[in-house]
């Protein structure tokens, strides 16, 4: 799992050491898959479809910069299954 930096305000670091019970992460993590929602991006499809391209041999920073939206991870992932193995030609 990879770590990031978040801002947040003084208010809300005041209230989540008064509730230091808390999961941070989680907070952010179910705010991630809200802005999912309102997208229309499915979570369990996009873990699928990021895990597709990873078996296809792409890297994490590969996909982001070669993406940068769903519908291009999409199509990244769909492109690579149509094409035939390496050394897979039909010879005629």
């Amino acid at each position: 799992m990879i770590t990031r930096s978040v801002t947040i305000e003084e208010i809300d670091d005041l209230y989540l050491m008064w509730n230091d019970h808390i999961n941070a992460s989680a907070l952010y993590r179910r705010a991630l898959r809200e802005e999912m929602d309102v997208r229309g991006v499915d979570p369990d499809e996009f873990r699928d479809l990021l895990e597709r391209a990873r078996e296809q041999g792409y890297s994490l920073e590969e996909i982001a910069e070669t993406t940068n939206r769903f519908a291009d991870l999409q199509s990244l992932v769909e492109d690579q299954d149509r094409k035939p193995p390496a050394g897979d030609t039909k010879s005629e």
